[in-house]
C-alpha cells in the first residue's frame, strides 16, 4: 500500500530513503488522479522494498505542492537522494511510470 505523505512527514520520508521515492500529488475531485490511483497502489505492492511509493493529497497538504510548483494534477515526482530526478504530469500508463521509476533503481 502506498504511504500517505503529508506536509509534516514529507522531508523525513524523502530524506531517509536510500531508494527511489515516487510521490503522487492528487486530489479526490480529479478524474485523471482517480485513473492512476490503482496504478500507484499496484506499484507500491509490486515493488515492495525496491522503492518508496507515496501519495499526497494536495487539498489537505498545500505546503509541499507549493514548494515544488505543482500546478497540474496528477503530478508524480521521483526523488533519489532527496533530489527530484524525474517528473510525470498527467495520467500515463503503468509501464511508462514503471520504466521511469526503474531507471532510478
Amino acid at each position: 500500500m502506498a504511504l500517505q505523505i503529508t506536509d509534516s512527514n514529507f522531508k523525513e520520508t524523502i530524506g531517509i530513503a536510500d531508494k527511489p521515492v515516487l510521490v503522487d500529488f492528487w486530489a479526490e475531485w480529479c478524474g485523471p488522479c482517480r485513473m492512476i490511483s490503482p496504478i500507484v497502489e499496484e506499484l507500491a505492492n509490486e515493488l515492495g522494498d525496491k522503492a518508496v511509493i507515496g501519495k499526497m493529497n494536495v487539498d489537505e497538504n498545500q505546503g509541499v505542492p507549493g514548494e515544488f510548483g505543482i500546478r497540474s494534477i496528477p503530478t508524480l515526482l521521483i526523488f533519489k537522494n532527496g533530489e527530484i530526478v524525474d517528473k510525470i504530469v498527467g495520467a500515463l500508463p503503468k509501464h511508462t511510470i514503471l520504466q521511469k521509476l526503474e531507471a532510478q533503481m
